[in-house]
């Protein structure tokens, strides 16, 4: 939230690795598990826990088995005798896995995915990272419309219900558990789950910055994490209530000039409007880049703007599955449109671990 937010120093792009670091610079939060060794420490105490003995830890030499290519062949075909370990994209993977899996500290953790201009993929990224995320984690996570305009949020799942945000807020008194709340939300084979907006504007327009503070008091207590997919006016009245409960924000621009100053324009806005913070802890996406080398966009150049703006940018490339504009199916995504949605996913879970 607002003033508790870690970003408070310069960023820079962050490089995967096995876990996250917090930010230097004399920032006054850090991770909780380093505060109670530190505590720990102070009294004399060691900071050494049962938990720490692991194989991992304790066996030596110990190559983890491939999943894919000739190592798992070799290894099959010998009966487990050869194992040539993990390739280093498999060693690569499974470290960004670790990443989007990191545990939510204070249990919820919500994440505003912005464009000021539309259709640059930002629908289609709240899904995607949503889905991806689902995908690796045990908890729950959700997808929230929050754009007035007709939002498109429930075109990209095969809806279960009717039910709308407004229909939740209507019935908020008679919520007790989770069964209750899930009869609002339709869920992807991905374990996603959405709440769709009203369909009609009118209803649409009239959602207030408290109506979307009820709401994810709801929520809180049913999801681990919350992505809201916002609309593309930063004045109307709910969006004061998404960024001032934010814990990170997603920022999505195309790769083209007018797409790159829109999404610069929008961080400008956030910087004038008290919300720097939410600036400094940015994941930026550059959507749909071409891959072909036909593109006459310096990337290079736009990723470095961005870069240092923001926390960390991460391209996706354009898709023939994503192009459709139906709904999402990770199983359908090209091996490197996947890939970028997992480092996604594992530059948001890095925030997880921050207090709120």
């Amino acid at each position: 939230m607002g003033p508790n937010n870690p970003w408070g120093g310069p960023q820079q792009q962050v490089t995967p690795g096995p876990a996250a670091h917090p930010p230097t610079g004399g920032h006054p939060f850090q991770y909780r598990a380093h505060i109670a060794g530190e505590s720990e420490g102070t009294q004399g105490g060691s900071s050494e826990t049962s938990d720490m003995l692991d194989a991992d830890s304790l066996v030596r030499n110990r190559p983890k088995p491939s999943a894919t290519g000739w190592r798992k062949v070799v290894q099959s075909a010998t009966f487990g005798l050869v194992n040539p370990g993990e390739s280093a994209n498999e060693v690569r993977r499974r470290e960004l896995t670790a990443r989007a899996t990191t545990h939510v500290a204070g249990g919820h953790h919500r994440v505003a995915v912005l464009s000021l201009k539309g259709g640059v993929g930002k629908t289609t990224t709240t899904v995607a990272l949503g889905s991806m995320l689902s995908s690796l984690r045990g908890d729950r996570v959700l997808a929230v419309d929050a754009n007035p305009d007709r939002g498109t949020l429930s075109d990209k799942v095969r809806l279960q219900t009717a039910a709308t945000i407004r229909d939740l807020l209507n019935e908020r008194d008679s919520i007790r558990r989770y069964a209750d709340i899930r009869g609002f939300t339709s869920q992807a084979a991905s374990r996603l789950e959405i709440l769709a907006s009203d369909r009609d504007p009118a209803v649409s327009e009239a959602f207030s910055e408290e109506d979307y503070r009820q709401v994810t008091r709801i929520l809180e207590h049913y999801y681990s994490i919350c992505l809201t997919d916002c609309g593309t006016g930063l004045l109307h009245s709910a969006m004061r209530g998404v960024l001032g409960l934010a814990d990170q924000v997603v920022l999505v621009s195309s790769a083209s000039v007018d797409g790159a100053r829109s999404a610069s324009a929008t961080l400008d806005w956030l910087e004038a409007h008290e919300y720097g913070y939410l600036v400094r802890g940015a994941v930026v996406v550059l959507s749909m880049v071409r891959t072909d080398g036909k593109s006459t966009i310096d990337l290079d150049r736009l990723e470095q703007h961005f870069s240092s703006r923001c926390r960390a940018v991460v391209r996706v490339p354009w898709d023939p599955h994503l192009e459709e504009g139906a709904e999402v199916d990770l199983d359908l995504l090209t091996p490197a449109t996947r890939d970028a949605y997992l480092q996604l996913a594992a530059t948001v879970g890095e925030a997880f671990a921050w207090p709120r």
